[in-house]
């Protein structure tokens, strides 16, 4: 299909069985990024095969990078050193991909060269000035367009130097963005949080063997160490589990099993959440892979109650908020979120994409600026069409809705499910949830 894609999902009568979801897409593409300024040779194996996570790969190979990869999630990145990156042929472009276009900003910051970096018409309305306003701090160059969005470019040949910067919003792509830039800077670079976000950067940057320490509410590392090639295992993204979570939670005798997913305590919130709200959620055979924490994953029909969900809860499942709203809407009560204004600059305004979605299919919504109020009832959604405003997880979440309608539900706009889950429809069709896809 060229053209716009458009979902009809008819109620479905079952969901059970199991789910094997794609690899971990943040750390697919810190794999790449990691493994191509390695010395030495890094295998990964798990890699996402996906339209973001490939747009990093296509930057690795146009900076000189030799990736030898298969469409089994298997890759071979022949690393070119901290500084051996090349200047690329033209702009790389990064698609819908605010994570590889920002972590690849503070990655190019210390090099020789200029860089563009670009993205599509979605990426190029986010915001940029909370990684090019701290990397000037550092002494970087890095040019916007003029509202403060790509394209970016950054320009080679400067100086670098650490910085001490405190996040007010938790953000994992600002500080790996600048914990990047700190590999090629004079000094230390130390990042402070107020609140939680995903360490993925930091455990795979010591798993490459570079020195970073690390503390309560801040994380640190200093410039000129060199990085040796790993075996990196890419365990299932818990993100993409999150919608197969909730469809179970909602559905009536539904029980689904979902291996091998990344459980990292600093983007569990969905997990954390989900168990306050009464959800019946288990963690099997846990264990390590590659430096991560690893579970399968048992869900199955619960009661659901609201809550409010605020402060580190926020932080720990800031991408699931729209799939769990979908849940506070058949709980029983309110549920309320606040302090989710991070939300309003994503590939859409999530929380204006769910606040308009959920009152089609029948629930009462409150807006607020930096959350929504949700009430839930238990009550069946009604049939409804609705809009994904492009974004991939608003797809998803309502795709997911149909568990729990009186009547089919029509998705507008969801050919960008395949920026994170390409294989999404295919799943979902395993367990119950028949998506019907036309142009």
């Amino acid at each position: 299909m060229s053209g716009p894609i458009h979902w009809t999902v008819p109620p479905a009568r079952t969901f059970a069985g199991e789910v094997r979801v794609p690899g971990d897409k943040s750390i697919s593409h810190r794999a790449v990024m990691l493994g191509a300024i390695a010395n030495g040779e890094t295998e990964v194996t798990g890699f996402l095969e996906a339209e973001d996570t490939r747009a990093t790969l296509r930057a690795a190979r146009a900076l000189g990078v030799t990736v030898v990869s298969d469409d089994a999630g298997s890759l071979r990145i022949r690393g070119a050193g901290r500084e051996g990156l090349r200047r690329p042929a033209g702009p790389l472009y990064l698609g819908n991909s605010g994570t590889g276009l920002r972590l690849l900003a503070g990655l190019l910051a210390g090099h020789s060269f200029d860089s563009t970096l670009i993205g599509d018409e979605s990426l190029s309305r986010r915001p940029m000035r909370r990684i090019a306003e701290p990397l000037a701090r550092m002494g970087a160059r890095v040019e916007t367009a003029p509202g403060g969005t790509p394209p970016l470019t950054v320009r080679g040949g400067q100086r670098l130097a650490g910085i001490e910067h405190r996040l007010e919003v938790a953000s994992a792509q600002v500080k790996s963005c600048l914990l990047l830039a700190g590999l090629n800077a004079r000094g230390r670079t130390r990042i402070e949080e107020n609140a939680p976000s995903r360490d993925h950067t930091e455990r795979m940057l010591a798993g490459f063997g570079y020195e970073v320490e690390r503390s309560r509410g801040g994380v640190a590392l200093t410039g000129g160490g060199e990085l040796t090639g790993q075996s990196i295992s890419v365990p299932r993204d818990l993100s993409s589990a999150a919608f197969f979570l909730v469809g179970a939670c909602i559905a009536p005798r539904a029980r689904v099993r979902l291996p091998g997913v990344g459980v990292n305590p600093t983007r569990d919130g969905v997990l954390r959440i989900l168990r306050r709200m009464g959800a019946s959620v288990s963690l099997e055979n846990r264990r390590d892979s590659g430096g991560e924490p690893v579970a399968d994953l048992v869900a199955e029909a619960s009661r659901l109650k609201g809550i409010e969900i605020e402060g580190d809860l926020v932080a720990l499942g800031i991408d699931e908020i729209p799939v769990l709203l979908l849940a506070a809407a058949r709980a029983e009560g309110v549920t309320v979120v606040s302090g989710a204004a991070e939300l309003r600059v994503k590939e859409s305004d999530r929380l204006a994409a769910m606040e308009e979605g959920l009152r089609r299919l029948g629930v009462p919504v409150e807006a607020r600026p930096d959350g929504v109020v949700v009430h839930g009832s238990g009550e069946p959604f009604r049939a409804a069409r609705v809009a994904s405003h492009g974004d991939h997880r608003i797809a998803m979440t309502f795709a997911l809705a149909a568990l729990a309608a009186d009547g089919p539900i029509e998705i507008e706009d969801c050919e960008n499910v395949a920026t994170s889950f390409p294989g999404f429809t295919t799943e979902a069709r395993a367990v119950g949830v028949e998506v019907e896809e036309r142009e």
